[in-house]
């Protein structure tokens, strides 16, 4: 069999080595940059088929080795699949989501280790795309840009009352309170970042204007008690059958004449099916079990139908791709001191994941839409400006 991969892996010119389990090299193209080291000899007909959910797969189960720039790694995993692979995987399968299972989906992925993430994001902990006003901004220059950016987009002001959904690790929640003056109740599910949240809140002196909770979206009371709602990074774990109750959630919690902003991760094609050869398989198995991505025109529906007004819509998909390669940098940096934090196999899978989305968002594999939406008041009206200019000045 590897008389037969050899042949079609030459022909690519890729600079790749190839390392048998015996300790054999071959270079594949010129100027070898990545090590491709094959330790189970058993791998080698798969790979004549080969995906990005296999190569990962491999990796993170020690089948083999990848040495070399991460982000060549994924480059090179990227060619090899689209000119040797199949490209025909089915629709990803959507299932409904108890309060269980989504508790221990968010454990898996956020209960990992406070220290861990802080070793590669931002000092506030900003766990979602960045936003880079000039392109050239620093990581915590641009996740201060974008918690501004979203509390304008809110037209925040002091007294207002803002439900955070899915408040991570409360940077959002304390940006608010600190600089707009907010009154804050955020929820999440993950007890790790509840635990630090608090902890940040506390030593800044916000606790008369923070509140967090270990909370279930499907648990919000539905009375309209707030006058701004913000979901960040959140709505990708509901699940397609749960984001027409979701977005209904949304909609109860604002009072009329309120805003609703919902920040997150979108599917590039409308009927869910998958790009970029095998990788969602991976990120579905490793990284967020569970996760399901609606496409824009399927979210702004279920945003529409629960009686919410959308008004304004961006894609920051590129700024996602700068955020995740400053992530994957910064880790990479950082790799001995998070083999102390973590298990070898999870740094595997974060290594994949930071630097493998960085590249698909890049090639439009996935994008990140910010839509805002208004509770209209009785008369139909709202309460927005009659233009952008304000949150530029």
């Amino acid at each position: 069999m590897l008389a037969t991969l050899l042949p079609a892996l030459r022909e690519l010119d890729l600079p790749l080595r190839l390392r048998l389990w015996d300790g054999t090299e071959m270079e594949i193209g010129r100027q070898p940059v990545v090590t491709l080291e094959l330790r189970d000899p058993n791998l080698v007909k798969r790979l004549a088929s080969p995906s990005l959910d296999l190569l990962g797969t491999a990796y993170v189960e020690g089948q083999i080795d990848l040495l070399g720039p991460i982000s060549e790694v994924i480059r090179i995993g990227d060619e090899i699949t689209r000119a040797l692979g199949e490209d025909n995987f089915p629709l990803p399968m959507r299932e409904a989501h108890d309060k269980d299972t989504d508790a221990q989906a968010i454990a898996y992925h956020y209960d990992l280790s406070n220290d861990f993430y802080q070793l590669w994001l931002d000092r506030d902990m900003v766990y979602s795309c960045a936003y880079f006003e000039t392109g050239s901004e620093d990581l915590d220059s641009a996740q201060q840009a974008k918690l501004r950016h979203l509390c304008r987009k809110l037209r925040l002001a002091p007294g207002d009352r803002l439900l955070d959904v899915g408040c991570g690790w409360g940077g959002l929640a304390r940006f608010a309170a600190r600089e707009f003056g907010a009154e804050v109740f955020g929820i999440t599910l993950s007890r790790e970042q509840l635990q630090l949240a608090r902890q940040r809140v506390a030593a800044e002196g916000l606790d008369g204007q923070v509140r967090l909770e270990l909370m279930d979206y499907r648990d919000l009371p539905g009375d309209g008690r707030f006058d701004k709602v913000i979901s960040v990074g959140m709505f990708e774990h509901v699940g397609h059958a749960n984001l027409a109750l979701y977005c209904q959630k949304l909609h109860d919690a604002v009072r009329p004449g309120g805003l609703v902003m919902n920040h997150g991760i979108t599917a590039r094609h409308t009927d869910g099916r998958p790009v970029g050869h095998g990788a969602g398989e991976f990120i579905d198995r490793y990284v967020f079990p569970h996760g399901e991505l609606p496409h824009l025109a399927g979210m702004t529906g279920w945003i529409s139908e629960a009686g919410l007004e959308v008004v304004d819509v961006e894609s920051l998909r590129l700024h996602y791709a700068r955020t995740l390669d400053f992530w994957s940098q910064r880790l990479e940096a950082r790799l001995e001191e998070a083999s102390r934090l973590v298990p070898e196999r999870a740094l595997r899978i974060w290594r994949l994941y930071l630097a493998g989305c960085a590249y698909g968002f890049r090639h439009n594999w996935i994008n990140l839409h910010q839509i805002l939406a208004s509770r209209p008041l009785a008369d139909g009206s709202h309460e927005l400006p009659w233009s952008r200019a304000d949150l530029y000045r």
